[in-house]
């Protein structure tokens, strides 16, 4: 059995954007609503205590090893949110 993984992407007000099977496509696309003013993109997690600069790598490390869970992307007004969920059969 293998094991699928999808990732939905929301805008500030829940807007539903996309499901992505990439964690790099759904990156890119988080970056691209996050990214509308002049600061610099933030990621934090509520189920963990530090917030980072928005990178592939840290969204990786982030979602390695959970399922069912959020991450924001935020820059002044604007935000993105990821959830990662697991297609059942």
């Amino acid at each position: 059995m293998t094991k699928i993984y999808i990732y939905c992407l929301f805008d500030r007000q829940d807007t539903f954007y996309g499901a992505y099977s990439s964690l790099k496509a759904v990156h890119r696309d988080a970056l691209k609503i996050a990214n509308r003013g002049n600061s610099e993109v933030i990621m934090f997690a509520p189920f963990v205590d530090k917030s980072d600069k928005a990178s592939l790598v840290s969204l990786r490390n982030v979602f390695k090893g959970q399922c069912e869970v959020q991450v924001y992307y935020k820059a002044g007004s604007h935000a993105a949110k990821i959830i990662k969920m697991k297609l059942k059969e």
